[in-house]
């Protein structure tokens, strides 16, 4: 009987960046000692996979008139990605409740959780509507 590892991928997305702006020094240190040591124990749980912070510009790429184009920079706002981290978990509630946990959302940060998906959503919706019309 083959073993199969029954835990999946979830994204963490970090935003809210300025969280840190209207902070007294004194916070400043509470705050990121609260936070590394959230980071740490996640990570001696062995769950996390990979993370990173982001720096605030970037570009959007999308088509215009089907033709590709790039929107930017953008400077910071407040739905900016600031990071990421995926994490190794048997249920989404899981995911979330570490994102809860999260000390930044005191401070006004979000973060959104979202299951790595084994196979691109849209592809597999294309080949089983191209499965149907090859049976039919």
């Amino acid at each position: 009987m083959k073993n199969e590892n029954t835990k999946k991928q979830y994204l963490l997305l970090f935003s809210g960046s300025g969280w840190d702006k209207d902070l007294s020094l004194e916070e400043l240190e509470k705050a990121m000692a609260a936070v590394n040591a959230w980071f740490d124990g996640l990570e001696q749980q062995g769950i996390v996979k990979a993370g990173q912070a982001l720096e605030p510009e970037g570009r959007v790429i999308s088509a215009r008139n089907g033709r590709p184009a790039s929107d930017g920079p953008f400077v910071e706002s407040k739905e900016t990605i600031g990071g990421f981290l995926i994490l190794e978990l048997d249920r989404l509630d899981e995911a979330v409740a570490i994102a809860k946990s999260n000390p930044i959302l005191k401070y006004g940060g979000s973060t959104e959780v979202r299951l790595v998906a084994d196979e691109c959503p849209t592809f597999r919706r294309v080949r089983q509507r191209l499965a149907l019309a090859a049976a039919a």
